[in-house]
C-alpha cells in the first residue's frame, strides 16, 4: 500500500467508510494512480503508475467499478462536505449547474446517443457526436490559493439519450427533471445554507424554476427578451368568485425595454467578466411576474444588459430573489464561466473521455469520479504550504497565479517525494544505495504518450 502523506490522508481517508476493507484497498490504488497517471485513465495505466503492471489478480481493480457494491451518492455528500468546510464556511453557497457531452462510440454503450457537439458547433456550423450525457453539479467558490473561482464538481449523473431508453423499455427522463433532482438533493444535504444555483439558458423554463423556489433555492438564468412578463397579480377583492388571479396585466418584453427612450440604465463595474478582469456594463432591473399558459407563475427580478462598447449583444438575466441587486446577480452569474473551464481541465489533465469502461456499472461511475477528482486535487492542493504550489514560469509563460495544472503538479510532486523520495527511517541503514529508475517513473516518463 502506497505512503499517504500526513496532509492527505484526512481527505483520502474519509472516502474509506464507502468500501468494505478489501474494496477499499483497491479503490485507495486507483485513486492515487488517477492523479499521478499521465495521460489516459485506464485501470491499466492506473495500475502500472503504481507500479502493480504485474499484478496477477488485477481483475479486482476492475471490479471496483463494475461490480463493489458502494455508493457514488454517498461519495458526493462526503466530498461536498469536504468542500464547504474548505472553501465556503460562510455564507450563500453558490451552485453551478451544465451539461456535457463525453465523446463515445461502441454497440456496448447503451445510454450513448447522438448529440450537439458544443465545442466544434457554433452559430452557424452544426456538428454531430456520438456520446453520453452527463450533468454535473458543481461548487462555485473562490480558491484561497488561486485567487479566483473554480467549479468544484461533487454530484454528476448521467443522462441516457431517449432512443437508449426507448430500446430498453424504460421511461426517459429529460435533462431539466435530472436537474431538478440534483439540486433539490443539494439542498438536503445543506439544510441551513442559502443555496443559489446558477445556470445556462437551458434551465430558463417555469417549471424548473417553480419547483426550486419554492424549496428556498434562488436560481439565476439567462432570460428570453421576447419573455411574457406581467404585473403582479392584484389583490383579490373580498366576495370576488372563482380561482384568485395568478398575474396582473402584460407588460412590454425586454426587447422593446432595450430599445425604449425612457429606460433608465445605470453603469456597473463587474470583476472577474469571464475571465477577462473587470468589465463596465449598463444595467437596468426591474421585478416582474414571467408566466406562459398551462405553466405556473414565477415572481423573478430581471437585468438587462448592455456593452456601452458594444462588444457583445445585449442580453437579459432573471433571478427567483426578488430582493438581490443587479450588480449581486452579475457577479454571481459570471462564475458560471468557471464551469466551462473545469469541463475542459478535466478533459486534458485527468484523462475524461480517455476511459475505456463498457459495463453500465463501470460507465455510471468512472466519469463522475474523475470529474470529482478535479475537487479532491484542490482539496489536497490547499493542503499544501504555499512555496509548494507556485506557478509554473517560463521567460516566454509569466503566470501570476497557479492553475489547476500547477496544483495537480504540486500534489503529484508531494505524493512523489513520500512514497519514492523518503529519507530511511533506521539510523544503522547508513549505505547508500545505487539509483534505478522506479518502473512507475520508467512508465511516466519514458513511454510514448
Amino acid at each position: 500500500m502506497p505512503d499517504l502523506p500526513a496532509r492527505f490522508a484526512g481527505i483520502i481517508l474519509a472516502f474509506a467508510p464507502l468500501f468494505v476493507h478489501r474494496s477499499w484497498c483497491h479503490a485507495r490504488i486507483l485513486l492515487l494512480g488517477a492523479i499521478l497517471a499521465p495521460g489516459r485513465r485506464t485501470v491499466a495505466s492506473l495500475l502500472r503508475i503504481m507500479g502493480r503492471a504485474h499484478e496477477r489478480r488485477f481483475v479486482n481493480f476492475h471490479r471496483v467499478l463494475n461490480r463493489a457494491a458502494w455508493s457514488p451518492h454517498a461519495g458526493a455528500r462526503i466530498l461536498l462536505g469536504h468542500l464547504i468546510t474548505a472553501f465556503a464556511p460562510r455564507g450563500p453557497v453558490v451552485l453551478g449547474l451544465d451539461d456535457t457531452i463525453e465523446r463515445r462510440w461502441g454497440k456496448r454503450i447503451r445510454a450513448r446517443g447522438i448529440y450537439r457537439d458544443p465545442v466544434r458547433s457554433s452559430g452557424s456550423h452544426f456538428v454531430k457526436t456520438s456520446g453520453l450525457r452527463w450533468l454535473g453539479l458543481m461548487l462555485l467558490a473562490p480558491i484561497p490559493f488561486a485567487q479566483r473561482v473554480w467549479a468544484l464538481p461533487f454530484l454528476t449523473a448521467l443522462v441516457p439519450s431517449e432512443r437508449a431508453c426507448r430500446e430498453q423499455g424504460h421511461r426517459h427522463k429529460p435533462l431539466l427533471a435530472v436537474g431538478r433532482q440534483l439540486v433539490l438533493q443539494a439542498r438536503r444535504w445543506l439544510p441551513g445554507r442559502d443555496l443559489v444555483l446558477v445556470a445556462d439558458s437551458s434551465f430558463a423554463a417555469l417549471a424548473f424554476l417553480a419547483a426550486l423556489s419554492h424549496r428556498g433555492v434562488t436560481v439565476i438564468t439567462r432570460l428570453r427578451l421576447d419573455a411574457a412578463l406581467y404585473d403582479p397579480a392584484p389583490p383579490r377583492r373580498p366576495g370576488t368568485v372563482g380561482r384568485p388571479r395568478i398575474k396582473g396585466a402584460r407588460r412590454p418584453s425586454l426587447a422593446q425595454v432595450l430599445t425604449a427612450e425612457e429606460t433608465r440604465w445605470h453603469r456597473l463595474t463587474v470583476a472577474g467578466w469571464y475571465g477577462t478582469g473587470e468589465r463596465t456594463i449598463e444595467v437596468a432591473s426591474d421585478t416582474a411576474v414571467w408566466w406562459h399558459t398551462g405553466l405556473p407563475a414565477v415572481p423573478v427580478h430581471w437585468v438587462l444588459i448592455r456593452d456601452p462598447e458594444e462588444r457583445f449583444s445585449p442580453q437579459a438575466l432573471l433571478c427567483t430573489d426578488l430582493a438581490r441587486d443587479p450588480e449581486q446577480i452579475l457577479t454571481w452569474f459570471v462564475r458560471r464561466w468557471s464551469v466551462e473551464v473545469t469541463f475542459q481541465e478535466t478533459r486534458a489533465h485527468l484523462g475524461v473521455e480517455t476511459q475505456r469502461q463498457w459495463s453500465d456499472k463501470a460507465i455510471t461511475r468512472t466519469t463522475p469520479c474523475l470529474l470529482a477528482l478535479f475537487s479532491i486535487v484542490t482539496l489536497l492542493a490547499a493542503r499544501l504550504r504555499a512555496r509548494e504550489r507556485k506557478a509554473a514560469q517560463a521567460a516566454w509563460y509569466p503566470k501570476a497565479r497557479p492553475t489547476f495544472s500547477d496544483a495537480l503538479a504540486s500534489v503529484r510532486r508531494a505524493l512523489w517525494r513520500e512514497q519514492a523520495l523518503a529519507t530511511s527511517r533506521r539510523r544503522r541503514d547508513t549505505t547508500k544505495p545505487r539509483f534505478a529508475l522506479p518502473p512507475p517513473w520508467t512508465y511516466a516518463l519514458c513511454n510514448a504518450a
